[in-house]
């Protein structure tokens, strides 16, 4: 049986993490890096790879449906786009 309480913090922690990632690559496009930076990608990329390992690790613990997990991490990645593409724009401008 699940234990409610421990279902609620794994996904606490999940939305946590999803949060840190956008505010390490926010604080990136306030120095517009992210365009100018090649080896940022990589660190997008490993940090996603991170969570995607999160997100399974609680679907294989029944505390989330493999449909639910999918859309956690597509969330992530639509609002990740969204702020790199928000910084290509800007370089642009200038």
């Amino acid at each position: 049986m699940i234990d409610t309480s421990e279902k609620e913090r794994a996904l606490s922690v999940l939305k946590d993490d999803a949060e840190n990632i956008i505010q390490l690559v926010g604080k990136q496009q306030n120095s517009l890096c992210l365009t100018q930076c090649p080896a940022f990608e990589e660190v997008v990329d490993t940090q996603m790879f991170g969570y995607s390992k999160e997100v399974a690790f609680v679907v294989r613990m029944g505390y989330l449906t493999p449909k639910a997990g999918q859309h956690m991490v597509s969330e992530l990645e639509k609002r990740l786009n969204q702020i790199y593409a928000d910084s290509f724009e800007k370089s642009k401008e200038q």
